[in-house]
């Protein structure tokens, strides 16, 4: 057993020797003793914009994976599922949604799912980083359709300043956001003050907002998801969690759906609106399974039911962990 012979950190490689064969693997850092490991073919791509690292690795078993500042944000094999159950169940569950705003999603898989939706008229997508956005145009060609779809309308800025600003509002608002980190920028994207005075009145009368919320399994949901959850519950009258797993990321993960009106749709009514409104197949997301996610187990119902814990400037949670790639 030998050492890797060059180690990719995110801002280069550092060789060493080592008698084997060359194999390239890619860690993720989950917590002090445990990482998630991906055999690699290739670091297709890396770069540093002005607010992050990018890299492009193709692995064996996932195929090509978008990994920035050192975390997977997604995986070719299996990225549907993610970018299904964050799309579809608000564009489902509103009645006639026409207008949907995308804080973050630079790899522009969010706007691909919301196109699919014939009823669409205006989809506006706002990343904060111009590099991450070309970076995806150029190498995730899944989304090459997206991105020059006419009814898409990208905006380099801060989503919180471009909401500000901007006088329309919205059917449907999302956020694609990176996980809270410290440090970073996203975690006040999570706050009850920005879900309060900047979002909220964004929304048009029975807008529906919906975010990812990081890991929710047994062991992971309270790291962020039950906060996410309970901070909203202190804004919107509804409040909707719902959970799937996402193979790549090794674990369960989370969704919350906000809005003054109650989700009302059914299982029947949801595959209707699928079939009326989708222009093609959904690959994960039915009505049957829509409504089999909103149902947690026991130890996560528990922890939503008795969380306390609200989101601020000045008390937040963040996301655990860091990865690395390496050749060896």
């Amino acid at each position: 057993m030998g050492e890797a012979v060059e180690v990719f950190h995110m801002n280069g490689f550092k060789s060493s020797h080592d008698d084997h064969e060359k194999c390239g693997w890619y860690d993720e850092i989950i917590d002090d003793d445990l990482k998630w490991s991906f055999a690699l073919n290739s670091v297709l791509h890396r770069g540093t914009s002005e607010y992050q690292e990018i890299a492009l690795l193709d692995t064996k078993h996932f195929g090509k994976i978008l990994v920035i500042d050192g975390k997977m944000q997604s995986a070719e094999v299996d990225e549907f599922i993610y970018h299904e159950c964050l799309i579809h169940p608000p564009l489902l569950c509103h009645p006639k949604p026409k207008t949907v705003f995308i804080m973050g999603g630079g790899e522009g898989s969010a706007a691909r799912e919301a196109l699919k939706h014939t009823n669409i008229e205006k989809v506006v997508m706002c990343d904060i980083d111009q590099e991450v956005v070309d970076f995806c145009r150029r190498h995730l060609t899944v989304n090459h359709d997206a991105f020059c779809d006419e009814k898409l309308w990208l905006i380099i800025n801060d989503a919180k300043a471009e909401l500000k600003k901007r006088e329309e509002k919205f059917d449907v608002i999302v956020g694609d956001l990176a996980d809270p980190v410290e440090g970073g920028p996203c975690y006040q994207l999570y706050t009850k003050s920005f879900y309060e005075d900047v979002l909220k009145p964004k929304l048009t009368k029975g807008g529906i907002f919906v975010t990812q919320a990081g890991p929710a399994g047994v062991l992971t949901h309270k790291e962020v998801f039950s906060s996410i959850y309970n901070t909203l519950k202190q804004v919107f009258k509804c409040v909707l969690p719902y959970t799937a797993h996402v193979p790549s990321f090794a674990d369960t993960w989370g969704w919350v759906m906000a809005s003054d009106e109650p989700f009302a749709p059914d299982s029947e009514c949801i595959d209707n609106r699928i079939k009326e409104r989708i222009n093609g197949e959904l690959l994960y997301l039915n009505g049957d399974s829509f409504i089999s996610s909103t149902t947690m187990n026991k130890t996560v119902n528990y922890s939503l039911s008795n969380e306390t814990h609200v989101y601020t400037e000045e008390d937040a949670r963040f996301i655990y962990g860091h990865g690395r790639a390496h050749q060896g």
